[in-house]
């Protein structure tokens, strides 16, 4: 028998219904909305080199090769393989950890994966061998550079040879432990550093040192000969002592601060081999002289020295040397040149100590380097920091330490409440910046020399630029967030190019969380430009160049932002030659957001072509849904004005970059060019009296497609001074077969010089307008120079 339901209560029902399909849906969302950390195992915190760890481990338990019995194998896998890409590259890491996987919605690449096989034997071939730093595009400059000698191995996943070559590799790193840095590039996951550095074969061995050229290494690739080419390389001297210098030799060096190691050979006992000998002198290089003496002609001396028998022994700066005080005298019992060396390391003095007293004037008059301690030394645990002050001496960096325990009010007043280093630019605690890399000797002279150099500085409550006269920009950070780290030393580059015109700020928002809910911080990095009452967020990627070209694009505005009413005047009444592309977006809309930046630097590579416009749908919506702008972001071009009275050409494009932008506008501007034939070629490009550039082309081929608008801009370019010219080599082939054309594209300068040219003409392999201008205008400034040189001669 059926039931009867009143109205009331089957709304009541079905809003029932609803709210419980409302709940199982979004249960079933949240629990396959699974966080990339949580499913790599990894924390927040953690290194590329600890996701790519992370990941290798997964991908060899749960990769389908080896599970063919489970039907979910394949999506599980692609989640975790997901992950890892996101979260290895800075950019899409910062977009993930703001935005959660909604702001990865223009970067759904992906689904494909590599065999087994890649991941056991190709993926991260040194990821787990300590000796060997695996080094990325973002530090390798800096690592390079920190002053350290690196030996570095590039490599490709895929390469056999790289294979056998790594457990040599590994051997190596082991045998040279301490007298150099051992380095590995993937050129596979680093295909841009690799070309930057001239790789183009693998493995390519490479030794490099600040201040010198890179020197490739050619020899065999044995152990043996590997530590040969090394120590070549390494700084290694060992003096003998004998009656006639040694007096003289030890009273210079101690009037250095620098102390001796000396192994005495003698008939019993056992003394440094000379291989030992120079390692030892490499591994303390500026820090101990290392010399040796033969009792057997030195008898007397080393009687007085009381050494009867062969010996080592280390003389710190200021030890007595007569047999009756030796309390000083370290003297050691291995012969192995890593155990001796970290004895002498633990037994070098400690840095400077400087008191609350004479803090202020000591950091007013020197650039330091400091360590801030809460009681103990930290630093001690890791001896090769000692080697701070020698390789900063060129750099007029004093290295020393302070007991925030002795004077907690100086510490928390400069935001210090943990154990850190900071480097103090010379004017007293005003200007320092707080290290937030890793605690290791490379990482922190790199970050010595960027900061001393640059002009970034610790902000906090009392110097925040709330209401600063000048312009700022502030970067809102974490230390422990890897994209905020990767951010600093960009960061620091830029400063130096805007000195005087911006300052440059960050703040800490683990130590003030006040201050950034302020300012409504919601993820790391956060970078804003204070312009008095005007707040700017950079929304780019990590780099200096970006970073400049945001600034400059502050200063001097590429893109007009539009209204209603200029929209109508600038636009709808443009000029008859005008020509327009606008962008019509939402500032919540996070696809408009990552085209923002590429937005404003197509605009700048079309200045005086196509005017840019922007216009906020937000602001205002009613507008935007008169223009019937229904999605966003809404790209259109507004072409020169013809006899129809209203028309634009929207852009469907997949990529949004500048580039690919840039080439769709160009394609609506008339042709600048000049179309020739054979006979034209002929009269105007070899007989005539200009100068001429020619893009020959096929209409079939896709690159001489790409390149036809970026040639259109050239043609611009260059108007008035060289002609342009295109030659179809489709239709006039015996054209472009005389003249040499074997590819498509081909772009050739014609200059003319008064005698006939030749059809062959220059042949320039550019393919960017802006270089290939550049080019022409150095040919053509040669051209009149040498024209002077003739007058002159005649």
């Amino acid at each position: 028998m059926g039931v009867w339901l009143n109205k009331n209560d089957y709304v009541r029902d079905l809003k029932r219904v609803i709210l419980c399909f409302l709940i199982v849906y979004m249960a079933i969302l949240v629990g396959t909305d699974q966080d990339f950390y949580s499913l790599l195992g990894v924390s927040k915190t953690a290194s590329s080199r600890e996701i790519r760890q992370a990941f290798k481990k997964l991908a060899l338990k749960l990769h389908p090769d080896k599970n063919p019995n489970n039907p979910n194998a394949h999506s599980d896998f692609l989640k975790i393989n997901r992950a890892y890409e996101v979260l290895k590259d800075e950019d899409l890491r910062k977009k993930y950890d703001k935005y959660g996987e909604k702001g990865l919605a223009d970067n759904q690449e992906g689904g494909q994966y590599e065999s087994w096989n890649y991941y056991r034997y190709d993926f991260g071939i040194y990821d787990d061998d300590p000796e060997i730093i695996t080094l990325d595009r973002r530090e390798f400059d800096a690592a390079v550079n920190s002053g350290e000698l690196w030996f570095v191995n590039f490599y490709s996943p895929g390469c056999s040879h790289c294979h056998d070559l790594a457990p040599t590799w590994r051997d190596f790193a082991k045998e040279v432990d301490g007298l150099l840095r051992i380095g590995a590039v993937n050129c596979g996951d680093d295909r841009m550093l690799c070309r930057m550095k001239g790789v183009n074969s693998y493995p390519s061995l490479f030794i490099f040192r600040s201040g010198m050229a890179a020197v490739k290494y050619h020899g065999d690739r044995s152990k043996e000969s590997l530590v040969s080419f090394a120590m070549q390389h390494v700084r290694s001297t060992v003096t003998e002592l004998w009656t006639g210098n040694f007096v003289n030799s030890i009273q210079t060096a101690f009037a250095a601060g620098v102390g001796w190691l000396i192994t005495f050979c003698s008939k019993g006992g056992d003394c440094l081999t000379s291989q030992t000998r120079l390692r030892l002198s490499g591994m303390l290089d500026g820090l101990v002289n290392v010399g040796w003496m033969d009792c057997a002609t030195q008898d007397n001396l080393c009687k007085s020295l009381d050494i009867t028998t062969s010996t080592t022994a280390y003389f710190p700066p200021g030890a007595t040397l007569n047999n009756k005080e030796k309390s000083s005298v370290l003297f050691l019992n291995s012969l192995d040149a890593k155990e001796i060396y970290l004895e002498i390391m633990h037994n070098l003095p400690d840095f400077e100590l400087l008191s609350a007293n004479t803090l202020e004037d000591r950091l007013a008059h020197h650039r330091w380097l400091l360590f801030f301690n809460f009681g103990k030394h930290e630093n001690s645990n890791d001896p090769e920091l000692k080697k701070l002050k020698t390789l900063l001496k060129n750099e007029h960096i004093q290295v020393g330490r302070f007991d925030c325990s002795s004077a907690p009010d100086v510490c928390s007043n400069l935001y210090v409440f943990q154990p850190c280093l900071a480097v103090f630019k010379g004017q007293g605690t005003k200007e320092y910046e707080i290290h937030h890399g890793k605690k290791i000797l490379y990482d922190i002279l790199a970050f010595a020399k960027e900061s001393v150099n640059s002009h970034v500085t610790t902000l906090g409550p009392q110097n925040f630029p709330a209401n600063d006269k000048e312009p700022w920009l502030v970067d809102f950070f974490a230390p422990w967030c890897p994209p905020c780290r990767a951010l600093l030393p960009e960061l620091r580059k830029a400063s130096k190019h805007l000195y005087g015109q911006l300052k440059f700020g960050t703040l800490d928002c683990t130590i003030h969380e006040g201050l950034c809910n302020m300012y409504n911080i919601q993820a790391y990095p956060t970078t804003v430009v204070f312009n008095q009452s005007n707040v700017h967020e950079y929304e780019g990627h990590h780099s200096a160049e970006q970073i400049l070209e945001f600034i400059e694009d502050l200063m001097n505005p590429s893109v007009i932002s539009l209204t209603p009413t200029t929209f109508n005047e600038l636009v709808k009444q443009r000029k008859h030659d005008e020509v327009w592309m606008v962008d019509f977006y939402s500032p919540w809309c996070h696809p408009c957001q990552v085209l923002m930046p590429e937005w404003k630097r197509m605009a700048r590579t079309l200045t005086g072509l196509i005017n840019v416009g922007s216009i906020d749908c937000q602001q205002y919506h009613s507008f935007c849904a008169q223009e019937n702008v229904r999605r966003y972001p809404e790209i259109r071009f507004y072409p020169q004005k013809s006899n129809k009275a209203y028309q634009y050409h929207s852009y469907n494009g997949w990529n949004r970059d500048a580039y690919s932008l840039r080439i769709w506008g160009l394609g609506f501007l008339p042709q600048a060019s000049i179309d020739l034939t054979p006979q034209t070629f002929n009269e105007k490009v070899l007989q005539g009296k200009n100068h001429w550039v020619v893009d020959f082309y096929a209409p079939w081929c896709g690159p001489c497609q790409n390149f036809a608008p970026e040639f259109e801009l050239l043609a611009r370019m260059i108007k008035g001074k060289v002609k342009a010219g295109k030659v179809d080599c489709q239709a006039y082939g015996q054209t472009c077969q005389k003249a040499g054309i074997r590819a498509y594209p081909t772009v050739k300068f014609y200059p003319y010089e008064r005698a006939k040219r030749n059809i062959w003409g220059e042949q320039i392999d550019a393919r960017d307008a802006k270089e290939i201008a550049t080019l022409i205008h150095e040919k053509l400034k040669n051209l009149q120079n040498h024209g002077k040189r003739d007058k002159d001669e005649l």
